[in-house]
């Protein structure tokens, strides 16, 4: 791996930051394309290459060293059954293709393609469907909260959904 290794600490230290501004959802970030225009040259130099491979729903990116043909590989795994506003199954799955490879080249690369947020992000609160209301409620009324959340063997009950469950029924009126 002494060349690998070598040939991508080397490109690391050359390759520039690269951020062109495309736009979407509230942030800027590089696009594969653009990605792919800046590091080829630098690839190139250092003797680098890479695969990203299609594996069930997952994608292998290897980066290898075209000489010595030493390479490093990680596998990042897609999420399944998202939709897309306005988009059929076959462009969800193609969108999400492109996000997952520019986003695991970027991270095998140690590469800088968008602005740093630092986590600034707000997490979202899900709410639940009715029928997993419906479920809370009856595990709610089987069970005494309190005693389950007190309880170290909690194998089965996560603070979670304890929680949603003290929720459901506070708001059906039953404290």
């Amino acid at each position: 791996m002494k060349n690998l290794y070598k040939s991508l600490a080397g490109f690391q230290q050359e390759v520039p930051a690269i951020h062109e501004g495309t736009k979407g959802y509230g942030y800027t970030y590089a696009d594969l394309k653009t990605i792919l225009k800046v590091i080829n040259p630098y690839m190139k130099k250092h003797g680098l290459g890479f695969t990203q491979l299609l594996e069930g729903d997952s994608i292998i990116t290897t980066i290898f060293h075209s000489e010595s043909g030493e390479s490093l590989s990680s596998k990042t795994n897609m999420p399944q059954g998202v939709t897309l506003k306005g988009m059929n199954a076959f462009q969800v799955a193609g969108a999400s293709i492109s996000y997952f490879r520019r986003y695991a080249l970027s991270s095998a690369l140690a590469l800088v393609t968008d602005v740093d947020s630092d986590a600034k992000g707000e997490q979202v609160k899900e709410n639940a469907t009715p029928e997993q209301e419906q479920y809370l409620f009856k595990l709610a009324e089987n069970y005494d909260i309190k005693a389950m959340t007190k309880s170290k063997n909690m194998i089965n009950f996560s603070k979670q959904t304890l929680q949603k469950a003290k929720e459901i029924l506070n708001q059906k009126g039953n404290k």
